[in-house]
């Protein structure tokens, strides 16, 4: 107990002892206590600062500081919804206002970010600045995808210096070698040419490497080979180079017949004469060959609609050879049913099937293209390919009418005889050259839809998978399974720009240790 001695101040003194017990306070409780208050000082102190800065002189008394710093405390802040409705606002704001003309936008992020701290920009300024460098990032993008599908067309349209080596050479080879211009096929085997027993394939093309491909998977995908007639047509130029790689290279037991356009007598210009002008027409040749930017309004095009543009453009749209395939009951007079293939096919499994599919008197069994696992390949339609705008197409024509598939067709062609077929389709190819082409732009297609209308019988999609020339999202599983393999599109297999992980399934029917490959330096790509 202690004794306290207390004092007044009128003059006497009277002395009291107050006895007061003595607290016992721990130094670990003192410790703990100051330990406590040093952790949480800082953190007051920061907050003060941060409502300092907001406007707490705003606060007169602690009643206002405490109903600020209150929330914060307790984890029942708002100022960061504030901070993005204000943030939100400013940005509404600058989205609705003209960016200055001259503007100098930093190159980067971090040049802005240091610019803003120089320059004290205020949040609007900084999100306008901001705005304007995004904008500017899209148009470099969108004007550097465009310039890589022009380059992409230009490859596409262009012969490699591999291919281009390798038609030469066997040309040369044709004109030296007499084994190079043997007869194909032999003369005992001439009959079988029209011989309706056997499975006659036709194929038009000027792409000698593409060819052997075709041929070789055909062959070896095949489970009756010896059955298996090929019909090669090629152009006058590619003739002795084309036959003379075939009479080299043999697939036997399959049998092959190479012609050029020049040997077919019908084929004369009284009998095609609507292609001899496509072919020659100066407004349609500088339309395929022609500068394919000008008069184009890039800013209201999306990338892939101009990819899609850019390969209706293609020069092979108007080649005979890619027309060829209409005239084939007349190239063929003896042959009563053929399956027609693209050169940039490959075949995967015995197609002895197809001829047996009846196509209950329809002329082309095809795969349509409307229905499918890919919605971007499989989603074509009539209005895919016609200008609806025009009143003719507009009242001929249905634009959700199924679209279908060139590339492997099977041909009835003793059904075709009985139809109209090529007169139709002379007709409008002539009615489109007489609209300036303004009825449809995408190459043979288009006519042949019109042509066949209504003799078109679907056969299975598994027989012919398209889109591997263009789609890079193809599914390599369903590569596999697929009957024909189509790399339709610009991205062909025997090019740089060929996909990857799909050029494979071409290179693996490609001859590597063939003299004339090695030596062209067509390598494995």
């Amino acid at each position: 107990m202690r004794s306290l001695t207390i004092s007044s101040n009128n003059g006497f003194i009277d002395l009291m002892k107050i006895k007061v017990a003595a607290r016992h306070i721990s130094y670990r409780t003192l410790f703990h206590t100051i330990l406590i208050l040093a952790f949480l000082l800082p953190f007051v102190f920061i907050l003060t600062a941060l409502v300092t800065l907001e406007g707490v002189d705003k606060c007169s008394s602690f009643d206002c500081l405490g109903r600020r710093l209150g929330p914060r405390l307790l984890g029942r802040d708002d100022s960061g919804q504030r901070l993005v409705k204000d943030f939100y606002k400013i940005l509404n704001q600058v989205n609705t206002e003209e960016i200055p003309d001259g503007v100098k936008l930093p190159d980067s992020f971090n040049q802005l970010v240091s610019e803003m701290k120089n320059s004290q920009y205020d949040a609007k300024t900084f999100a306008l600045m901001l705005r304007a460098m995004m904008e500017k990032l899209e148009r470099e993008i969108r004007e550097a995808k465009f310039s890589e599908l022009m380059n992409k067309h230009f490859a596409a349209s262009s012969i490699p210096k591999g291919l281009y080596c390798l038609s030469l050479r066997l040309t040369d080879e044709y004109s030296s070698n007499a084994h190079a211009r043997r007869q194909l096929p032999s003369p005992e085997l001439l009959p079988v040419l029209s011989n309706n027993s056997y499975h006659h394939f036709v194929l038009s093309t000027d792409n000698i490497l593409a060819a052997s491909v075709v041929v070789t998977s055909a062959v070896q995908s095949s489970l009756k080979p010896e059955k298996i007639v090929f019909h090669i047509i090629t152009d006058k130029k590619t003739y002795a180079g084309m036959h003379a790689w075939f009479a080299l290279n043999p697939v036997s037991p399959a049998i092959v017949e190479v012609k050029g356009v020049h040997q077919f007598d019908w084929l004369t210009r009284e009998n095609v004469p609507v292609l001899d002008a496509v072919e020659n027409h100066y407004s349609i040749r500088n339309y395929y060959h022609g500068n394919h930017i000008a008069g184009a309004n890039l800013s209201d095009t999306t990338p892939r609609t101009f990819a899609s543009k850019l390969q209706a453009r293609s020069p092979k749209y108007i080649s005979l050879l890619n027309h060829l395939r209409i005239y084939l009951p007349e190239l063929f007079p003896n042959l009563d049913k053929v399956v027609f293939l693209d050169d940039d096919v490959v075949i995967q499994h015995d197609l002895s099937p197809l001829w047996e599919i009846d196509l209950r008197g329809k002329v082309n069994g095809a795969v349509e293209t409307c229905k499918g696992e890919d919605e971007w390949v499989m989603s074509k339609h009539f209005r895919n390919y016609f200008n609806f705008s025009h009143p003719l197409i507009a009242k001929h024509l249905d634009p959700d009418e199924c679209a279908w598939a060139y590339g492997m067709n099977v041909f009835d062609l003793c059904a075709w005889r009985k139809t109209n077929i090529r007169e139709t389709y002379h007709y409008w190819l002539k009615e489109n050259l007489k609209s300036n082409l303004t009825m449809w732009k995408l190459g043979t297609l288009p006519p042949a839809l019109i042509a066949f209308k209504g003799l078109i019988h679907p056969i299975d999609q598994s027989w012919h998978m398209l889109g591997l020339g263009y789609q890079s999202k193809t599914i390599v599983e369903n590569v596999k399974r697929a009957a024909v393999i189509h790399y339709n599109g610009q991205s062909k297999p025997w090019l740089q720009i060929g996909f990857e992980h799909l050029r494979p399934f071409w290179t693996k029917y490609v001859n590597y240790s063939n003299d004339f490959v090695r030596n062209c330096h067509i390598l494995e790509l």
